[in-house]
């Protein structure tokens, strides 16, 4: 699951996150796309590479395709920017004086900056060119949700995650069950460890 960098972030991948981005924060598409991105704030394409790979990682492929696979790299760069899950939060940095140095001057984290620091460091190099990648990103997830932990950068980035993977057609509609409007009504069905949940249903999908 080696990742690999898109040409570029250009008009058409911005526009094509977008919908997602507007869709799991409530506001209108449009508000959104006419949000350009500052140039500080444009990920590289070793960033989009490394977003790419950890969203494979953490919804690999199945029987569908995993999470890098449908773009939610992209989508979780761009939720960041536009402060889904609380990521613009200013003066974050100083509740995580331990994240501090990846502030920005109104004080909230650049999270994805954080990861790449973290996860090169962890694999001591290139984390995209390190073995055993899974191993060392599921030490950073327990370490994050270890007991007594509080706010997290990785718990807003794994959220991301699961957001915009079960927000995408492929999540949606084929790791899901998607039925706009249910047929007729049965009270009393069957639940099973392989029942799928409606991705049409919210009080059933747990992001965590």
């Amino acid at each position: 699951m080696t990742g690999t960098a898109s040409p570029s972030w250009n008009r058409r991948d911005f526009l094509g996150v977008a919908a997602l981005v507007a869709l799991a924060a409530g506001l209108p598409a449009a508000a959104v796309r006419l949000s350009e991105l500052p140039d500080d704030e444009a990920p590289s394409e070793a960033l989009r590479a490394l977003l790419r790979e950890v969203s494979q990682l953490v919804l690999p492929r199945t029987g569908t395709p995993g999470a890098g696979e449908v773009g939610t790299g992209d989508f979780v760069l761009l939720a960041l920017a536009h402060g889904l899950e609380g990521a613009r939060a200013p003066n974050a940095g100083a509740a995580l004086p331990a994240f501090a140095s990846f502030a920005r001057p109104d004080g909230s984290l650049r999270h994805a900056d954080w990861l790449e620091h973290e996860l090169n460091r962890r694999a001591g190099g290139n984390f995209l060119a390190a073995p055993g990648r899974a191993s060392l990103l599921a030490a950073l997830d327990v370490e994050a949700f270890a007991e007594g932990v509080g706010a997290h950068p990785w718990r807003t980035i794994k959220a991301l995650i699961l957001t915009g993977y079960y927000t995408s057609e492929t999540g949606g509609a084929q790791e899901l069950r998607y039925e706009l409007v249910p047929g007729r009504w049965d009270a009393d069905l069957p639940a099973t460890p392989a029942t799928v949940a409606y991705s049409s249903d919210w009080t059933a999908v747990d992001f965590g």
